[in-house]
């Protein structure tokens, strides 16, 4: 769940332009085998839109994965009140 959250994050923080393949491997400190999953599984659920242009990827955040990342944002600081790790 927080490489989810972290690859949300990444993408949100690109703003509208979107973020390149390369960058999310850079943040996300993943290799292209293990992003490549995480990715298809972002835009099968809704939650990054893929944007093919002259062979490269750019991902947008969509309002549902900026939704996911408030709750778990949110259930993140509450399990941390608790005093427990995620």
């Amino acid at each position: 769940m927080q490489i989810v959250a972290d690859l949300l994050t990444a993408t949100q923080q690109s703003g509208q332009e979107g973020i390149k393949t390369t960058s999310l491997l850079t943040k996300a400190n993943l290799s292209h085998s293990r992003l490549s999953k995480f990715l298809e599984n972002l835009t099968g659920a809704g939650l990054i839109n893929k944007i093919e242009f002259d062979g490269k990827n750019t991902f947008v955040i969509t309002s549902k994965g900026r939704q996911y990342l408030d709750s778990y944002v949110n259930f993140s600081s509450i399990a941390e009140s608790f005093g427990l790790e995620l």
